[in-house]
């Protein structure tokens, strides 16, 4: 067998159906098989999921395991020559995982690869290239100098050596893991992508970066803003420092080790005041004005009226697909009022997974903001919201 994508999910469902049709596409023909591991989610995401997708392994944990510990045990069950490991909230282009493999396949020193991921506006996200978080680089990420931690000297278009690989999207070769070892279970969640692209790295294998175009929603399975994130992402860190540079002396460690403790603190105490302040009503209550563009065929456009008007959406439309709109809402900005946050919503039957990442990587704006349409479940995907017709579920 060629390929296996692992997929561990967290209650995110309606992510996680774009993401398994986007794999789907991306692996037409191919000799391959797809496991879901579902950490105990509480949305009946299984269920859902299972109907829709009878050529997917899940597997239903009976409690949270974690990220480490879940992948672990579903790399355990995989055949493939090279596995792959997605994030729930993120789709691919149809022809992201051939380019990777054939890339794999010429370059036999290639441990694993990353790609080239984009925020929801388009943006390219730096987590896409990071080096080892030593003891300087660590510093000069924490006094807030990142360039050497995200390594941006490194062109983007171009494939290139780079340290750490992203959980959110690792193309791992078996044999380079067989030497490794998988994830440290010492890692619930965070820092385990960078202990085990740190292990490819001392068993003499090349980590690498290519230029091929994903959408990482980023965040949709562990929201930032919560106090468990916080304990989890500087718990990580500290167990990646002392596991690396415990023997280091003292002198020469322990200011890392204080600056990881001092910025978790911090990061409590402004959840904390934010928190106080939303309780006492001293936070505004109005939500920011948001408009919407349905993008595709008019069925679909039809469709998205339908819910528009069930939730009470400002919406506009534009009729059209790949052929007739290469640049999607780029030939249309004139309609679009980029004063308020509007989505552009992107019909999936009408535009190419690759194209519409394409269409949001050129010329960015924080105001735009990508929406996708699945005409499978009537559902609006948005990086902040899922609109769906609750007259089918």
């Amino acid at each position: 067998m060629k390929i296996s994508v692992v997929i561990v999910s967290y209650n995110v469902k309606f992510y996680l159906e774009q993401c398994l049709h986007s794999v789907l596409k991306a692996t037409a023909g191919m000799d391959k098989e797809i496991f879901v591991f579902d950490n105990h989610s509480k949305d009946e995401s299984v269920e859902y999921l299972k109907l829709r997708f009878p050529t997917v392994n899940f597997i239903s944990s009976l409690h949270n395991i974690g990220f480490a510990k879940g992948n672990n045990y579903a790399i355990n069950k995989t055949k493939g020559e090279y596995i792959l490991l997605l994030n729930p909230d993120t789709f691919i282009g149809e022809n992201v995982i051939k380019d990777a493999l054939d890339f794999m396949d010429a370059h036999r020193d290639a441990g694993g690869v990353g790609v080239e991921m984009h925020a929801a506006d388009g943006m390219f996200a730096p987590e896409s290239r990071r080096a080892i978080p030593s003891v300087m680089v660590s510093f000069l990420k924490m006094i807030g100098k990142d360039s050497r931690y995200y390594m941006r000297y490194l062109p983007k278009d171009e494939p290139c050596q780079i340290q750490i690989i992203s959980g959110a999207f690792c193309l791992l070769r078996r044999e380079a893991l067989a030497k490794t070892g998988l994830f440290d279970t010492s890692y619930f969640m965070y820092g385990e992508d960078i202990d085990l692209s740190y292990r490819l790295l001392k068993n003499d294998y090349q980590n690498w970066y290519l230029p091929l175009k994903i959408l990482h929603y980023k965040g949709e399975s562990t929201r930032k803003t919560s106090f468990r994130y916080v304990h989890i992402f500087y718990k990580a860190m500290l167990i990646f420092f002392r596991k690396y540079y415990g023997h280091r002396s003292f002198l020469y460690t322990w200011p890392i080790s204080i600056a990881i403790v001092f910025k978790a603190v911090i990061a409590f105490i402004t959840l904390k005041c934010h928190q106080m302040k939303k309780q006492l009503g001293l936070l505004p209550m109005i939500r920011e004005e948001v408009e919407y563009i349905f993008i595709g065929s008019q069925q679909m456009i039809d469709e998205c009226f339908t819910l528009a008007e069930t939730y009470g959406l400002s919406a506009g439309s534009i009729v059209g697909n790949d052929c007739t709109m290469p640049r999607g809402h780029h030939e249309h900005m004139d309609i679009i009022n980029t004063n308020v946050l509007t989505y552009v919503v992107y019909d999936t039957s009408s535009f190419s997974y690759e194209n519409i990442l394409n269409i949001m990587s050129e010329n960015p704006h924080p105001k735009i903001k990508l929406g996708t349409y699945n005409n499978k479940s009537n559902t609006i995907i948005t990086p902040n919201d899922v609109i769906i017709d609750k007259k089918k579920f």
